[in-house]
């Protein structure tokens, strides 16, 4: 019944009696993230079928129907009425379900569940022990299906879970209770059974029917006084029980109140070592009165990475995991979390990395965990390569971050450092020492007024820290260890200098290269190597060369130069790389940064540290997957890459190609030496001034005796208003004469801007063109102009001609034509005319703007330029490539909005020619701003192709030779616009294959980081053995075979990506 037109890639329904078929577009969502529509046929019921023949006519796909109504979707129960015809069933079509669809689904159910939800808080009938079948008092919400349990049975089943939470029947409804009331208590030793060598006494609480006695007062053990305004407000399972040794236990199910009995044998460990062994972590060794579970201080540290949540808000939420209705009377252990929190954070970090004691020496670093990918001699790469070989090279990025502010301490002088220096923070002494010796040097940038130099003095006087500065790798994301250094006022480069001296002193050894990403190194790279040899702190090897570049986002709000000279576009080795992951990983530290503000030194740093150990740990465990992708999009990069570069290096004669080759080359090899050697990936020839350029040049310039300040301020103002009003009167011709009520309003509201500022320009052209305006009225200024003055129309335009525009026959029969507007003039000296300005003694006024209409004219010419390129691509890789009707609509709907932009630009260089005439220019610029023809807007996409026998033939109009040099002919300048995209092209193709080059590295560098950690706890193990610590010889092949593990599956991942490669090397 169905077919597989391979042609169109949809299934084809034939007509089917009492079926209509519709297509609909069905949008899917790849892994990759990309969008994929395609269009189905969809079978519909169709109803008072009168006829096959009617049916087949039904059948026909609608061209314009993309969604049928849902009530007409096929549904399993219209197989019975297809199975009575003479047609085979139709395979219904099932399409992906959506959010909506599955709650929809859920309100049908919502009563139901809701009923059997209340119905879970009766006690069930009988209400007899699900153990023994006596009665049943308490039920368990943490055990699964809550089993009624009467008093004896669920103290001795809780004595492997004694942190559950009960409930107690009261004869009408369950409340809130815990298992201390029902006599528990935790044995602690002998595998949780009470110890032989315990003085006697009573071994239960009380028996069955027995209420156990609840301590009144208000201390006991453990408890605080002041922590209870009035006891006999507090319930009964929030009062620890009475006259017995209890502990406070905080789990993750809330806390408790335990009765615990330690053991007591002669040889029997101290008590919070026994507290430790039950995975009990003591508040304090002497007289412990608090206690943590390890499960809980591991979620807390879990909920702290993920969720950012702060000590407060987790013991917030612990107390109302206890009693939701009354967490204020639990009592308070948040200080206690914070303390254990730190003590439970070194411990981890020492386990993870293989520290049995602390006799094994420390250094810098030693508990952070590294990238798995960069190259790292004698770790993943072997210290016997060529390490001079590009694929080596070390691809780092700078950067500071002002979330992780850091307010003044109270005692700064009584602080416990646990891991200081270790992790990712530089140790805290060295660092201090670093910045008393070091003076600062003002910084002033040559390129724009970046923040990071204008505000590195900005000093807060309520912060110690004002942010972070960390270096990171470009690649793959990773903090370096030991490089994240505090701002004390901004981002100075003495801060910098340490980050990045250390981490270029990060397993290193033998590495000649290394590409450096930074926002201001256009700056900060000039006093880089000063800094370094005047300082006894800073060591950076003389051999390591440092390529400097800025990110792909950054680079652009630097002066135009810097593009060529820093971009990774034209970094050598460095791959297709943004230079920009390092702000990815602030918005992983912002979580914590809130919660550290107001921490001691220590503390801040060892959570900084952890939370960045986290990041690279994640980045090690993903970075296969992550590879493997970037891999296949390379590939698939590189051969478009080559076919652009290819097409273009066609069209290029052998010469150039031998000329731009060797000027690439002596760019790329001496730019550490002199950077503005890449400039030559800019264009070389001279740009002729802009409006911009003169109006600076008249305001620094010092103004003559009788002129008003602000003159060329007050004429470029004007200027302004002028091509405004130009544009906006092409804009509303372009529109249709019909246009919506919205168009309307903006081109409305623009006039409205433009009516307000064309007043306020005539109110000042009072001030500076008095003597003009003298006998004439102000609200007639226009009276004395000259006959070169004259009223303008979007007609005027010199594009084409003109283009009927018939309004839609669907439009409302009430829409209003637009109605065309004259273009009044302006007051200007060009308006007067030059010999009633010179009368006036306005003569510098007419200079003035004669300059400024100069620059104009330049500006409006580079803007032509770029709108006629612009539509030459358009045609020949828009509107030829088109294939179908839309694709042909959408392509000449951009045509004519470039159309609109050209009559624009050419409109206003009309005007501008003509006020330079009425200011009384000179030949020589008459002669070299010519006069616009229709002629000179032809686009010939012959142009792209340099041999390309119509473009030899012929030749560019005048204007695409402007910026050069008058003796320029516009081959020239061609050959040079082919030069730049010539260099650029090759610039993308190379960086592509590098790409493709260093993942495959990468991928065997992460194999062998894997394959080094794996060995590294398999001699640990050994060693461990050895020395009779089985619990540490079991934990190191526990991480050695997490590690092969890790090697197994990249090696798998590699193998499916890749079967013609052959395997990796073991």
């Amino acid at each position: 019944m169905a077919r597989r037109n391979l042609r169109k890639g949809m299934t084809m329904i034939r007509p089917t009696p009492g079926l209509r078929v519709k297509q609909l577009e069905v949008r899917t969502r790849k892994d990759s993230g990309r969008n994929r529509s395609r269009l189905v046929e969809v079978a519909i019921k169709q109803s008072n079928v009168t006829s096959p023949m009617r049916s087949s006519c039904l059948s026909t796909p609608s061209k314009h129907s993309r969604s049928p109504s849902k009530q007409h979707f096929w549904s399993v129960d219209d197989e019975t009425n297809v199975a009575d015809m003479a047609q085979p069933p139709i395979d219904p079509i099932r399409l992906p379900r959506t959010m909506n669809d599955y709650i929809r689904e859920w309100l049908r159910h919502k009563e139901d569940l809701l009923r059997i939800l209340l119905e879970m808080e009766a006690a069930p009938s009988p209400r007899n022990c699900t153990k023994c079948g006596k009665d049943g008092v308490y039920r368990c919400t943490d055990c699964m299906h809550q089993p009624l349990f009467c008093t004896d049975c669920c103290r001795i089943l809780h004595e492997a879970h004694p942190f559950h939470r009960i409930q107690q029947w009261t004869g009408e409804f369950f409340e809130d209770s815990a298992l201390h009331m029902t006599g528990f208590q935790l044995y602690l030793g002998h595998n949780g059974t009470p110890c032989p060598s315990a003085s006697p006494g009573p071994e239960h609480g009380p028996s069955e029917g027995q209420q156990y006695k609840m301590d009144t007062r208000a201390g006991g053990m453990g408890m605080v006084e002041e922590e209870w305004e009035d006891i006999d407000e507090v319930l009964l399972h929030l009062r620890p029980p009475a006259n017995s040794k209890y502990l406070t236990i905080i789990d993750v199910t809330g806390v408790h109140f335990v009765r615990v009995q330690p053991c007591q044998c002669l040889d029997a460990d101290s008590y919070h070592r026994q507290l430790f062994q039950a995975k009990l972590c003591a508040s304090t060794f002497e007289k412990p009165s608090t206690a943590f579970t390890f499960a809980v201080l591991d979620d807390f540290l879990r909920e702290n990475l993920e969720c950012g949540t702060s000590g407060m808000n987790y013991y917030s939420k612990l107390r109302r995991v206890t009693s939701n209705v009354f967490p204020h009377l639990v009592p308070n252990r948040y200080r206690e979390l914070l303390r254990l929190a730190r003590q439970w954070r070194v411990l981890k970090l020492l386990k993870w990395n293989g520290f049995q004691d602390e006799t094994e020496r420390s250094s810098p670093g030693d508990l952070a965990l590294f990238c798995a990918a960069c190259p790292q001699p004698g770790i993943n790469v072997d210290p016997d390569a060529d390490l001079d070989d590009w694929k080596y090279t070390r691809t780092v990025v700078m950067d500071g971050n002002f979330k992780a502010e850091h307010m003044h301490e109270k005692r700064p002088d009584d602080q416990v450092w646990l891991m200081d220096g270790r992790g990712f923070m530089v140790a805290h002494p060295p660092y201090e020492e670093y910045l008393q010796a070091t003076p600062h040097i003002t910084e002033k940038s040559a390129c724009h007024n970046h923040r990071a130099i204008s505000q590195a003095n900005v000093s807060r006087g309520k912060l110690s820290a004002t942010g972070i500065g960390a270096t990171a790798c470009a690649r793959h994301g990773c903090f370096y260890p030991h490089s994240v250094v505090d701002f004390q006022k901004g981002e100075r480069q003495l801060n910098m200098d340490y980050s990045l001296s250390n981490a270029l002193g990060y397993n290193m050894t033998g590495i000649k290269n290394v590409l450096c990403f930074y926002d201001i190194n256009c700056s900060y790279m000039k006093n880089l190597r000063k800094q370094v040899d005047n300082s006894l702190f800073l060591h950076i090897p003389s051999s390591l060369q440092i390529v400097p570049g800025i990110g792909i986002w950054h680079v652009h709000g630097h002066k135009p130069e810097c593009y060529a000279r820093y971009a990774p576009l034209f970094l050598r080795g460095s791959g297709w790389v943004d230079g920009e992951i390092i702000e990815t990983l602030w918005s992983i530290l912002n979580i914590v940064s809130a919660s550290t503000r107001g921490m001691s030194s220590p503390h801040r740093q060892e959570l900084l540290d952890f939370q960045m150990n986290d990041s690279n740990f994640m980045k090690m465990i993903r970075i296969v997957d992550s590879l493997s992708r970037k891999l296949k999009a390379a590939r698939a990069s590189v051969a478009m890459a080559r076919d652009a570069f290819t097409k273009l290096d066609e069209a290029v004669s052998s010469e150039n190609r031998q000329v731009w080759s060797i000027q690439e080359e002596s760019a790329l090899g001496g730019r550490v030496r002199d950077v503005s050697m890449m400039d030559i990936f800019e264009i070389q020839l001279k740009k002729a001034p802009t409006v911009c350029a003169v109006e600076l040049e008249l305001l620094e310039a010092p103004s003559q005796r009788g002129t008003r300040q602000g003159a060329a301020s007050w004429i470029t103002r004007g200027l302004g208003i002028e091509e405004s009003e130009i544009t906006l009167a092409i804009t509303r011709k372009d529109s249709s004469n019909y246009p919506s009520e919205t168009k309307r309003l903006a081109m409305a509201r623009r006039a409205d801007r433009l009516a307000v500022d064309r007043s306020r320009f005539i109110a000042d052209s009072q001030i500076y063109l008095a003597p003009l305006h003298q006998g004439t009225d102000a609200d007639d200024y226009s009276s004395g102009m000259t006959d070169v003055a004259h009223h303008m129309s979007a007609g005027d335009d010199v594009v084409s001609g003109e283009e009927d525009s018939e309004g839609s026959m669907d439009e409302a029969a009430d829409a209003v034509p637009l109605k065309m507007t004259k273009i009044a003039p302006l007051p200007l000296p060009s308006n007067f005319g030059i010999e009633r300005c010179r009368a006036a003694g306005a003569d510098e006024l007419v200079e003035m703007e004669l300059k400024l209409r100069i620059g104009q004219a330049n500006d409006v010419l580079h803007g032509l330029r770029i709108a006629l390129a612009d539509k030459a691509v358009a045609f020949r890789g828009v509107v030829r490539q088109a294939t179908s009707y839309s694709m042909r609509t959408r392509a000449w709907q951009m045509v004519n909005s470039i159309d609109s932009s050209v009559r624009q630009q050419a409109t206003i260089y009309k005007r501008c020619r003509e006020a330079m005439i009425a200011l009384g220019a000179d030949t020589d610029t008459l002669t070299h701003f010519q006069q616009l023809h229709k002629s000179h807007m032809a686009v010939h996409t012959a142009a792209f192709s340099q041999n390309a026998h119509d473009h030899r033939s012929s030749n560019l109009p005048w204007f695409w030779c402007m910026d050069i040099p008058r003796t320029t002919s516009s081959k020239n300048w061609l050959t040079e616009f082919y030069r730049i995209h010539w260099l650029r092209a090759k610039a993308v193709k190379d960086r592509w294959e590098e790409e493709e080059d260093l993942l495959v590295s990468e991928f065997h560098w992460t194999m062998n980081f894997f394959k080094f950690r794996a060995k590294k706890w398999n001699k640990k193990c050994v060693s461990f053995k050895a020395a009779g610590l089985h619990g540490a010889a079991c934990y190191a092949a526990r991480q050695k075979a997490v590690y092969d593990r890790l090697a197994e599956q990249g090696a798998s991942k590699w193998l499916n990506m890749s079967p013609e490669i052959l395997p990796l090397n073991q």
